[in-house]
């Protein structure tokens, strides 16, 4: 009775997957749900064993697949044993994907047949997790709904009106318009509440609701009311949606009179222009040296990374290869021309967080001695994935190649111990960024330890460990996490900007130089401040000793509030910045206010240069031998 219950279905699959399989998935579409997801896991399984960077079989591949499929079962009373769905795999054995196709239609159906309340969609999801499990930590599912908002944070721009805006009691507020966006372009300002969409009211938006209403095609048009601070009436705004950027270039600006900063976020399709967009502007302002902020930068596309490192670069130089089983997928990265900042002196900012298109960068700076890398030990990704998508929308992200410093390096980490271990080992490193180093430097065997051009020693195996370790600011208080933690800041400068809008752009708006240098909150707005964290919670009290959390109240004694109160001013002015000018013009008041460690780099000008004689003397020596 099974064989004849099943039979047709498998039939049905197998000539489905024969259509998609030769190219003809365009015209026969799944009918239903189920179709939908037995084709997904036959593509997700065909993706790694076509593209994946390591030798897989099926056979792997399906049994950690049912594994996961029955792993969130919802009648967890099911029997499974002597079934379809038995993992303990008794005489099955997997030789080719079209063995799997039949194995695991069976399964989906005869789930699908004793519990018809299943859901066999997240079930399958399920499945192409388990399928991925074992294989390293980055080759990912990732859900339809997750499809739109990476593709959109990649591609550098979506389409809508915009602005960055936050829910404050059940208005959308604008934070601050998207310079040159169509509602920067109409005069909407930061402060402006957005109370009607299109004529209905808006008031009771949802996060999700208002990117519902505001995103939309490119040159479609969207009526806003705006309740603006000051002005009774409602004003209206007809709003033709445009492409709206996704800067990645966070912020750029001078240090000093010959120093510029730059700080990328992620490497996304945008990043090159935006980054050459700035150096040009530092440029202008007589910038001779740059300082690249690459901390907490995840990574992104390796080609974005590849073409800003090579504007630092002569013609022919190695900057990073990849290597796979496929011939496709392996290759080497060398500058195609002279780069435009080739002699300019460069500090590299790096830190744990700092991934993957960031280790390029940093690598090809420090094998080639370029110029320095300083912070922490980085976070150790030599993996490059490709992206696949699959019937339903979502995608998988399949690791295709393993990449290689200029000096043979790998940077990957270890991932054998699991996905789990793998994703803690940050919180296991010592928080001593010199111990920490230290340490990894010591367990390095010789077959991880590589040269730079210049003959300075370099480890594999970990991430990079930069030239000079410099400290994670130690800055912390309860008090900042309070203020943080309940909002205060952004509301206190909301409040302020409200009451003061127009007097304060009158004196500063044109004058962002002078708002870093000589803007300080009055001792009214302070104790306005303080009064607001009073309201929420902060009690100062000499019946503590040291700061302590009651329920949602934290109480700190005196002493202790008169070290810490200068947090917040700092951080509340840079907030400030935020909502006037946007945000890549907070990073330069945070960094005047807390960022110690740009100190520190500024005071390594002078090993760059020794550096640079270093690998010239090198040279020559090496030319004089011959």
């Amino acid at each position: 009775m099974l064989r004849r219950f099943l039979a047709p279905g498998i039939t049905s699959f197998i000539v489905l997957f024969v259509l998609w399989f030769t190219g003809y998935d365009q015209i026969v579409k799944p009918a239903n749900d189920d179709r939908v997801n037995l084709q997904k896991y036959i593509q997700a399984q065909r993706y790694i064993l076509d593209n994946y960077v390591d030798v897989v079989n099926a056979d792997f591949l399906y049994k950690n697949s049912l594994r996961g499929f029955v792993s969130n079962l919802s009648d967890t009373t099911l029997t499974i044993a002597g079934t379809p769905l038995d993992t303990t795999f008794t005489d099955v054995n997997i030789r080719e994907i079209r063995d799997a196709a039949i194995h695991f239609e069976r399964a989906y159906s005869f789930l699908a047949s004793v519990d018809p309340d299943e859901n066999l969609t997240a079930r399958t999801e399920d499945a192409i997790r388990g399928m991925f499990r074992p294989l390293d930590p980055h080759t990912v599912y990732i859900e339809p709904t997750q499809s739109d908002r990476i593709r959109e944070e990649f591609a550098g721009k979506f389409q809508g009106i915009g602005v960055q805006f936050d829910i404050l009691n059940d208005s959308i507020t604008v934070i601050s318009p998207i310079s040159g966006g169509p509602s920067d372009q109409l005069g909407i300002r930061s402060g402006d509440r957005i109370v009607a969409i299109d004529d209905k009211n808006a008031v009771g938006f949802t996060n999700q609701d208002v990117i519902d209403h505001l995103r939309g095609p490119k040159g479609t048009t969207v009526r806003v009311g705006i309740k603006r601070p000051n002005i009774e009436s409602i004003l209206n705004f007809n709003i033709v949606r445009d492409d709206i950027p996704l800067y990645t270039v966070d912020s750029s600006y001078m240090l000093d009179e010959k120093t510029g900063f730059i700080k990328i976020s992620r490497f996304a399709a945008t990043t090159y222009d935006e980054f050459m967009t700035a150096m040009r502007d530092l440029t202008s302002l007589g910038m001779e040296k740059l300082v690249i902020d690459l901390r907490h930068n995840p990574g992104g596309y390796l080609e974005q990374a590849v073409q800003i490192t090579s504007e630092f670069f002569e013609r022919g130089t190695p900057l990073v290869s990849t290597k796979s089983r496929h011939a496709r997928f392996t290759n080497t990265y060398p500058t195609r021309s002279n780069g435009r900042y080739r002699d300019i002196p460069i500090i590299v900012m790096v830190d744990e967080g700092s991934a993957s298109g960031s280790e390029i960068l940093a690598g090809a700076i420090q094998d080639n001695d370029r110029g320095l890398v300083v912070g922490r030990r980085t976070f150790g990704k030599g993996l490059v994935q490709q992206q696949y998508e699959l019937v339903d929308n979502s995608f998988v992200r399949v690791t295709i190649s393993r990449y290689y410093t200029p000096s043979g390096r790998p940077i990957q980490k270890p991932y054998s111990d699991g996905r789990e271990e793998y994703a803690y080992e940050l919180r296991k490193r010592d928080k001593d960024a010199n111990s920490d180093a230290g340490n990894f430097i010591k367990e390095i065997p010789d077959s991880l330890k590589y040269s730079t051009l210049a003959g300075r020693v370099v480890y594999g195996g970990g991430g990079i460990v930069p030239d000079h370790i410099i400290q994670e600011d130690s800055t912390s208080s309860y008090i900042y996490g309070f203020m943080r933690r309940n909002n205060t800041s952004f509301d206190f400068v909301r409040e302020y900007l409200d009451a003061n809008n127009d007097a304060f752009r009158a004196q500063w708006h044109d004058n962002f130089d002078g708002f870093r240098s000589d803007f300080s909150w009055s001792e009214t707005d302070m104790s306005r401040f303080w009064g607001i964290m009073a309201e929420r919670g902060m009690v100062i009290s000499d019946t503590v000793s040291a700061p302590e959390f009651r329920n949602d109240s934290l109480f700190v004694h005196p002493n202790y509030f008169d070290e810490h109160k200068w947090i917040p001013q700092g951080y509340t002015k840079a907030e400030l910045a935020r909502q006037v000018w946007g945000t890549p013009y907070f990073y330069p008041v945070f960094n005047d206010e807390f960022d110690t460690t740009l100190d520190q780099v500024m005071q390594l000008w002078p090993d760059v240069q020794a550096l640079k004689a270093y690998l010239e003397s090198n040279r020559s020596r090496s030319t004089t031998l011959r």
